[in-house]
């Protein structure tokens, strides 16, 4: 679709795409640095025995995007076909799958203690045994342990955006009541994902392609992978677990116009050409403000609360990866974008500039 079509100033949208393709992640290609530090361990400030990468990684590309109205591409940049890391973009993903479970009744009630449905050693205990499914959409859970080799220890004190100090990440610290406190731990976020393996008694990945990605037309490029510590023995079966990110490698490897897609799926509300591939009700709740954290909802982040994007509706939603990748969804526009590897101090701009075209 022409951009002046799609009531974009054609001229003014142009120069927000030269602005993303001029701002680079400062992110090294092949996503280690010269003295061998993966950008994780260097972002996250990261050291001690829980940094070893024990997932896949891959050279990133460089800037590249799309953004949608209505539903058509009025503007491209990049190559948006490379399947690349995408880091926790990853966490929307399981969100969905989370929907799903609910749909098919394998999660009765969302505020049911994961314990009653999920057997097993990781929520022994009574702290743990108190941890709900929400809590671990919400990013609440306080969960205490180690999954995959890696302690929740390790994101304790962690901070992330502009400005983030992560100068006693890692550092154990009180637990609080689960549900009562947001913190943003990448542990807890894989094991909701095994939770949810638990659930389905299949690979997640198998789900996603069968129930979203196919439906909506998706490439067959993508791949998520778990850790080669991963594995766990499902009815006989060997079946890999996946992470909600890249942070020790691994997670979803996909590209722009596969996320231009998924965003779309959730701007029109889970429906695809009139078939309802996830539940309206779903994405409500999923794009609900927790009660811990007023811009963040199931691994969603909201434009809501102190410091919401200027010149951006409240409604709009997106998710955020590392490095920085971003699938923007504005159901009130009707406009969805995707941003691979621009420089997270730009991403505002990039915003500004966007709407300032869209008038």
């Amino acid at each position: 679709m022409a951009p002046v079509e799609a009531g974009f100033d054609p001229a003014r949208l142009a120069a927000a795409v030269a602005f993303a393709e001029a701002h680079d992640s400062p992110w090294p290609r092949s996503l280690f640095y010269p003295d061998g530090s993966y950008v994780g361990n260097r972002e996250w400030n990261e050291s001690g025995p829980w940094t070893e990468i024990v997932g896949s990684v891959r050279e990133r590309g460089g800037p590249a995007g799309l953004v949608l109205k209505a539903g058509r591409i009025v503007a491209e940049w990049g190559d948006t076909n490379r399947a690349d890391m995408t880091f926790s973009i990853a966490k929307s993903y399981l969100c969905v799958l989370a929907g799903l479970a609910v749909q098919d009744g394998l999660i009765a009630d969302l505020d049911e203690p994961v314990a009653k449905s999920v057997a097993g050693p990781f929520f022994e205990g009574d702290h743990n045994a108190q941890i709900t499914w929400r809590h671990l959409l919400q990013q609440s859970s306080e969960w205490r342990g180690e999954i995959f080799g890696k302690s929740d220890q390790v994101d304790h004190n962690r901070q992330i955006g502009p400005g983030a100090d992560n100068s006693r990440k890692g550092q154990r610290r009180e637990m609080h009541k689960p549900g009562s406190f947001y913190e943003y731990n990448d542990v807890r976020v894989n094991l909701l994902g095994y939770c949810l393996l638990q659930r389905f008694r299949r690979p997640l990945p198998e789900v996603l392609r069968e129930r979203i990605m196919a439906p909506i037309g998706a490439s067959t490029d993508w791949d998520w992978q778990g850790y080669e510590t991963s594995f766990v023995e499902i009815d006989g079966q060997r079946i890999q677990s996946v992470p909600g990110g890249g942070h020790w490698g691994g997670g979803l490897f996909i590209g722009a116009r596969d996320h231009a897609r998924f965003g779309l799926l959730m701007a029109r509300g889970g429906d695809w050409g009139g078939r309802s591939l996830i539940a309206l009700d779903w994405i409500a709740q999923m794009v609900s403000p927790s009660p811990t954290l007023a811009n963040y909802g199931y691994l969603w982040w909201l434009n809501r609360g102190p410091s919401p994007k200027p010149g951006v509706p409240e409604s709009a939603f997106w998710a955020l990866g590392a490095g920085t990748n971003v699938i923007l969804v504005d159901p009130k526009t009707d406009l969805v974008a995707v941003l691979r590897w621009i420089d997270g101090a730009s991403f505002d701009g990039f915003l500004t500039k966007l709407y300032e075209a869209l008038g």
